[in-house]
């Protein structure tokens, strides 16, 4: 007969199963192990899960040793759950492990300029049979990885250690599992762009300074694609750039090496204004809000600029109120005459009125002034350009002649979707 258990019972259970083994077997602690499999994983083969275990058929095994079997499973950290089921024959105990795939995150290697991702991926996978280019969030298969990444970095000369932390990939923002080398003095001497835009621009040129002679990160560098460099391409109006996998060229070794990192760049067509349509609409015209559209038919799409136009069309919907509006830019690309148009839906949300003005850390002078100075009066529409003015200049103004001293202003809108108010807290320090 089989039975299933959770691991808390797997003790008292072996106590049931032993004593069975033992008459067959003539040893009051041992038996064989038939067989064992690893069941319930949608990611990992099962003869690799079984070979995890550290159990094999045909083995001699005690209690202790089908618990630690459990215990590696669990440390390992790519399960959520880890259960039992198995029965006794003549030919020995057959045991099979039932498991629950744990959520992993993609890996990220910093600062390897010795190998591309695919180089260190293809070194993993053959020390670490387990791993599939994700990683768990701890376990101690991030210890087995770290491991093998310094034994790897060992074929290169470099003697280093290699940590792990949970942290926000560049420019996507996804949580990943990265990977350090510790102490790592390779510094960038260069920067090879593959476009001729990024190649010759003074701007990116003169910005270069931000990297070059800095300890090799390839998060920086993607950072500094960007923040520096996307924004020219985007000035352009090459809509589509894309910006590959960095590479890295080293010279030298130990404290003398030097990174030329190589950056492909595709910039893809420059497009043509071709206007723009709203909809969803109807708090705020399509003429205020064409008001802020600054490209005419025909121009270079400046990517900076539609930012800056959505920007204004979010703080027109701010000055009357409406702090939850989103919108959406769709773009209509013509590809035969390289034009671009935005279709820019909308969503209002709902209108906001003042609510209660709260301040803390004032003399009642001080707080008199404040209020006094406020601008909303409470029940009226909320406007969030005489809320951003006050904070920026009219709290100075009303303290001038007051002998007052605050080294910053805590600020907060608290909103209240039901009611539809919004209470400004003011917290002077």
């Amino acid at each position: 007969m089989k039975k299933s258990h959770a691991v808390s019972l797997f003790v008292f259970i072996l106590a049931m199963l032993f004593p069975l083994q033992a008459r067959a077997q003539g040893d009051s602690g041992s038996g064989k192990l038939a067989s064992v499999k690893v069941s319930g994983s949608k990611r990992y083969a099962p003869e690799l899960l079984a070979a995890e275990t550290g159990l094999s058929a045909g083995s001699m095994i005690t209690k202790a040793d089908l618990q630690n079997g459990a215990d590696r499973l669990a440390r390992c950290g790519l399960f959520s759950s880890v259960q039992y089921r198995f029965g006794s024959e003549d030919a020995g105990v057959r045991l099979e492990y039932q498991v629950v795939d744990a959520p992993t995150l993609p890996v990220w290697f910093d600062n390897f300029p010795w190998f591309s991702d695919a180089e260190i991926s293809a070194a993993l996978r053959k020390d670490v049979p387990l791993f599939d280019g994700t990683a768990p969030e701890s376990g101690s298969i991030l210890h087995e990885l770290a491991s093998a990444l310094e034994r790897l970095l060992a074929t290169r000369g470099v003697s280093a250690s290699v940590s792990n932390e949970v942290a926000l990939a560049p420019v996507t923002n996804v949580r990943v599992q990265q990977f350090h080398v510790d102490g790592a003095t390779a510094s960038i001497a260069a920067v090879e762009f593959s476009d001729a835009l990024a190649q010759g621009e003074r701007g990116i040129q003169q910005r270069l300074a931000d990297v070059v002679g800095h300890p090799y990160s390839r998060s920086m560098v993607e950072l500094f694609e960007f923040d520096q460099v996307r924004p020219v391409y985007l000035a352009h109006g090459f809509l589509r750039v894309k910006f590959g996998e960095p590479s890295a060229r080293v010279t030298g070794s130990g404290a003398a090496a030097k990174v030329t990192v190589i950056a492909p760049v595709e910039p893809g067509p420059a497009f043509a204004w071709d206007g723009v349509t709203w909809t969803g609409n109807s708090a705020v015209s399509a003429s205020i809000l064409n008001t802020n559209v600054t490209l005419k038919a025909g121009d270079p799409v400046d990517g900076m600029k539609l930012e800056a136009m959505w920007n204004a069309a979010r703080d027109e919907y701010a000055k009357a109120g409406y702090l939850d509006m989103t919108l959406t830019p769709n773009p209509q690309f013509e590809e035969s005459t390289k034009r671009v148009g935005y279709n820019v839906a909308i969503s209002e949300g709902r209108q906001y009125r003042m609510g209660k003005l709260v301040l803390t850390g004032l003399s009642i002078e001080g707080e008199r002034r404040i209020r006094a100075a406020w601008g909303i009066a409470a029940g009226a529409v909320f406007n969030r350009d005489i809320y951003e003015e006050f904070v920026d200049a009219g709290i100075k103004q009303a303290f001038v002649g007051l002998p007052f001293h605050y080294d910053k202003v805590g600020r907060f809108l608290q909103q209240d979707p039901d009611k539809g108010l919004v209470d400004v807290m003011l917290d002077f320090q």
